[in-house]
């Protein structure tokens, strides 16, 4: 029987799969894409992309088992077999949005959801360590679609000594460096993340980390505003109605975490329930508006942004390109214009390609790199002592 690695390494261009469910738990998301090469030769072509909602009972359990707060073993072992089918579900909604049976697919490649995050060393039972957890079972996807897949990308990455995250700079490299500008592309999905591209720049030039939280303090707030009528500020409607509230802002942005030096990482661990919760008391006892504390959070994810770009990037680039679901709120892609007046701001969708899709667009070629046993992290964005190939490979 021939190799199935060895047949897909053969082809011309492959169909791949991409799936990403992000800190911000809402869903699946699953881009369908052609490609064709490997490393620099990369060419991509995205032919569906579909976002299939989390049920609130499945994303109210997986912010429980996110939240650092008592489970069991038996809840990471159930929920880890319930994503995988979901993720399944997804990959076969996006083949029908394409036109393509699944049997067509050729690779997958899945990042799973983010359970915890543990980018800094620490001790336990005697030893130094880093750690991270993610799931949704690979195998039940190999099941379904009879291919190849690649996921839990984060763990060879954190084995080299690096922090396992940010993941997507290596494709950013490969798919938006230009010879004649320093470009910065932003994602701002749970928690937002840049990656810095100098113009006519090697990989080892580029560098990435996590700004702190995109869309994942403003969707906290405004759920507990309306008492979990609302799961996000649509368009960013509430927000546009406030006014910054100054002082609330500036003890914001007091964050240590917003002075440290990249490389850097971070997630629900630190942007949780428990850091909204002093938050809330914060804006109470300054008796902060509701439309105002929406108007100020995101005005707080703006200038993370500003904050991450003018302390360490060697100079500011000339465009900034935003993508995510955070790229969908009109009032936060103003405070990000009027905070960096000096870029072009802009979407991946005046580009002509579709913000929604960047990340699973993302790890469909990380997937494919995989396969092609290329390294595929960004050491200078991650602070793994070296290159290395990410992604544990199902068959």
């Amino acid at each position: 029987m021939e190799h199935p690695i060895l047949r897909l390494l053969q082809k011309p261009s492959r169909i791949v799969l991409g799936f990403m469910s992000g800190t911000s738990a809402d869903g699946v998301d699953a881009a369908l894409c052609r490609i064709a090469g490997s490393g620099l030769t990369t060419q991509v072509e995205q032919l569906a992309f579909a976002f299939v909602p989390f049920s609130p009972e499945v994303r109210a359990e997986i912010l429980r088992l996110a939240s650092g707060e008592s489970a069991c073993a038996a809840d990471f072992c159930r929920i880890n077999f319930l994503l995988g089918q979901l993720y399944c579900e997804a990959g076969e909604a996006v083949c029908r949005k394409a036109g393509i049976a699944k049997e067509q697919v050729d690779l997958i490649g899945n990042h799973g959801q983010t359970l915890w995050h543990i980018p800094v060393e620490e001790e336990y039972l005697g030893r130094r360590q880093r750690s991270t957890l993610q799931l949704g079972e690979d195998a039940l996807l190999a099941e379904c679609f009879g291919c190849p897949v690649a996921g839990d990308f984060r763990v060879r990455d954190m084995a080299a000594g690096g922090l396992g995250a940010p993941l997507v700079p290596y494709t950013e490299f490969l798919l938006y460096r230009s010879p004649d500008e320093w470009v910065a592309l932003q994602n701002i999905g749970g928690i937002g993340n840049v990656t810095v591209l100098p113009a006519n720049c090697t990989l080892e030039q580029v560098f990435a980390f996590d700004t702190g939280p995109g869309n994942m303090v403003i969707d906290a707030v405004i759920s507990r505003l309306t008492h979990g009528e609302k799961t996000y500020d649509d368009g960013g409607a509430m927000a546009a109605q406030g006014t910054v509230h100054p002082t609330l802002l500036q003890w914001m942005l007091e964050d240590p975490y917003l002075a440290k030096k990249p490389p850097k990482t971070t997630g629900r661990e630190l942007y949780g329930p428990a850091y909204v919760n002093r938050l809330m008391e914060k804006a109470g006892a300054l008796k902060v508006a509701p439309a105002d504390l929406m108007s100020t959070v995101t005005r707080f994810t703006a200038e993370t942004i500003s904050c991450g770009l003018r302390r360490f990037s060697p100079r500011m680039p000339q465009r900034l390109i935003v993508g995510g679901g955070g790229s969908l709120n009109r009032c936060l892609m103003e405070h990000i214009r009027q905070v960096l007046p000096e870029c072009r701001v802009m979407t991946n969708e005046d580009l002509g390609l579709d913000s929604s899709a960047k990340e699973a667009v993302a790890f469909a070629v990380l997937a494919n790199e995989t396969i092609f046993a290329s390294c595929n992290n960004a050491p200078a964005a991650t602070g793994a002592r070296h290159p290395v190939v990410m992604g544990k490979i199902s068959l």
